[in-house]
């Protein structure tokens, strides 16, 4: 914190000096991180990777690109943090990669510990990180570094092919990317040398701008407000860190009420459906980056959490047991929303639900959506 301050009091003329004293790292501290890189990297490339189902094939890596901070040259100091994209001769369109995205992680992760001048190193940790796309994420420690080297590894397809000065993809790759309809980010990757390159060759002046707007970032605007709403409850507030597992803000909010049902958590997006957050996903893999508001809904065994989109579009969920009649759910609706339970109608895939059968006659099961609509006079 004391950093901070002294950035808020430096002048601008000033500014490059705090960089240098302050945020630059050291030759030396590179040259020891570099050095566990490129041992990864000349592992990775040494041989192919034998083929597994359901990609029965040998996989080559193509090329390994450092991207990200150490990649452009925006590295700040003591942030031993390395992204390594991997282009692999398996992926033949942005199609295959979608499909074989997750088997390729599982071989990258089973060859990397098996490597031993990793173990040497003393390799901390692998694991896969869910998020968008999903990384092979290893941490390592080593004796000439006082910090944690942590190293994300990134499959990709090279849709873009060796890349030459002043370089412009050709329309059909956009074409083609548009084409795979998968979530959007996943491929960024395949671009990442152009993004590399965009901010490397740029003027000194521009990186010391950059790993100025990091370092306010991480210093002061990582947290981001999350409202947690929860029917018969206050308004709970919480500081939450978007790239950490929602897992982690269900703990905060744990310590905070002292229930001890199973949480469930879910957002709505405007002109979207109420979606569930997954406890091992973060905010950031939602694409949730400022202030939300999310619904907590506490359930118990053998309840189980059905949505309820409303007339006006919006979406509440709602704890049920599925041997309980519809008429309970009404019950629940008339007492949030204020429709009487006579002028609701639910329907499910297109059926109208009855007040005295219960929800496992329709086959209701845990996270289904139900239609509620008002009832004609």
């Amino acid at each position: 914190m004391a950093l901070a301050q002294e950035l808020y009091g430096t002048p601008a003329s000033k500014l490059d000096s705090f960089v240098a004293q302050w945020l630059l790292p050291s030759r030396e501290w590179k040259e020891k991180v570099i050095k566990v890189v490129r041992t990864l990297e000349q592992f990775l490339r040494q041989e192919p990777f034998p083929g597994e189902h359901p990609l029965d094939q040998e996989v080559q890596v193509l090329k390994v690109v450092k991207v990200g901070s150490f990649g452009n040259g925006t590295v700040l100091r003591s942030a031993a943090e390395v992204e390594l994209v991997l282009f692999l001769s398996c992926f033949h369109s942005f199609q295959e990669e979608a499909m074989y995205h997750h088997a390729v992680l599982r071989l990258i992760r089973k060859k990397v510990w098996h490597c031993r001048d990793l173990l040497a190193f003393k390799l901390k940790d692998l694991w896969v990180a869910h998020g968008v796309p999903n990384t092979l994420v290893l941490t390592i420690q080593t004796r000439e570094i006082a910090e944690l080297i942590t190293i994300t590894i990134v499959p990709a397809y090279r849709a873009l092919g060796p890349l030459a000065p002043n370089f412009q993809p050709p329309p059909e790759v956009y074409v083609s990317l548009i084409k795979a309809l998968i979530y959007p980010g996943n491929f960024s990757p395949s671009f990442s040398e152009l993004q590399r390159n965009f901010v490397k060759h740029r003027p000194t002046k521009l990186k010391s701008l950059l790993k100025l707007v990091k370092h306010w970032y991480l210093e002061r605007a990582r947290d981001i407000q999350v409202t947690v709403e929860q029917y018969g409850y206050l308004d709970l507030i919480l500081w939450v860190d978007p790239y950490e597992p929602i897992r982690k803000m269900k703990e905060k909010i744990w310590q905070s009420r002292g229930h001890s049902g199973l949480q469930r958590l879910s957002f709505q997006d405007p002109d979207s459906e109420r979606q569930l957050l997954s406890s091992h996903c973060s905010l950031a893999y939602y694409g949730v980056f400022s202030h939300i508001h999310i619904c907590l809904l506490e359930t118990f065994s053998p309840e189980i959490q059905v949505f309820v989109k409303n007339p006006d579009g919006g979406s509440h969920a709602y704890a049920i047991n599925p041997k309980d009649f519809i008429l309970s759910l009404k019950e629940q609706i008339e007492d949030k929303l204020g429709m009487l339970r006579k002028q609701q109608q639910l329907t499910f895939q297109g059926q109208v639900l009855h007040d005295q059968v219960d929800f496992a006659c329709y086959g209701i099961q845990d996270s289904d959506t139900l239609i509620l609509s008002r009832k004609r006079a």
